[in-house]
């Protein structure tokens, strides 16, 4: 009896700590000793809290869809997002399809940019990734046909596969010295980019990288790759 309600505990426990709570606008979960956001029903210039139930709000997002929007529907509600300095991650998916999004403030304690964290964000026209983050994730700002600019920090190792696909708006970028890969699809559709730069920490470029960029005349890959 004793192991059958010792075996019991082991299963529900773990289930518990993973339970959906809501508290106002918020939806969240708790593990390892934080917050993640799971959802949220917030509209226009947001704020994201730093704590949930009294603890830290660590990670936002957590997979499709959009804490914004439920059954990954567009989102056109919300306009502007901060972040707290309490998180250090943004998650999958975390704000894809928030079409009405024109900015954001990321800050430094962002280590990481999930995949799919802005695609399809069409009114984002520019964003500054902060020194902490070292990997942006596949397919995160893909689709966002308004982005002009963007500063990626010498912190980040990796620009993940379609990481910036079919950004028809973006007409430069310079990759930091402290890339070493570029992921297949990367700059694939970027039809206004006229100049890029990879650094001699480049080492492999992914496949497709920079097709159909149309504006781009020339193109200079350091002997590292």
């Amino acid at each position: 009896m004793k192991k059958t309600t010792l075996l019991i505990a082991l299963f529900l426990f773990p289930l518990l700590g993973l339970a959906q709570t809501t508290s106002g606008e918020w939806t969240y979960i708790v593990e390892g000793g934080g917050v993640t956001i799971t959802a949220s029903t917030a509209t226009g210039a947001v704020t994201i809290p730093s704590t949930l139930g009294g603890l830290p709000v660590r990670i936002v997002g957590n997979g499709w869809p959009s804490i914004f929007s439920s059954g990954g529907n567009i989102n056109t509600s919300v306009t502007s997002v901060t972040v707290p300095s309490s998180v250090t991650s943004i998650g999958q998916y975390a704000f894809s399809n928030c079409t009405s999004l024109t900015s954001i403030t990321i800050p430094n304690s962002v280590t990481s940019i999930g995949q799919y964290a802005f695609s399809n964000c069409t009114s984002l026209t520019s964003i500054t990734i902060p020194n902490s983050v070292t990997s942006i994730g596949q397919y995160a700002f893909m689709g966002c046909t308004s982005l002009t600019s963007i500063t990626i920090p010498n912190s980040v190792t990796t620009i993940g596969g379609y990481a910036f696909s079919n950004c028809t708006s973006l007409t430069s970028i310079t990759i930091p010295n402290s890339v070493t890969s570029i992921g297949q699809y990367a700059f694939m559709g970027c039809t206004s980019l006229t100049s890029i730069t990879i650094p001699n920490s480049v080492t492999t470029i992914g496949g497709y990288a920079f097709s159909n960029c149309t504006s781009l005349t020339s193109i200079t890959i350091p002997n590292s790759v």
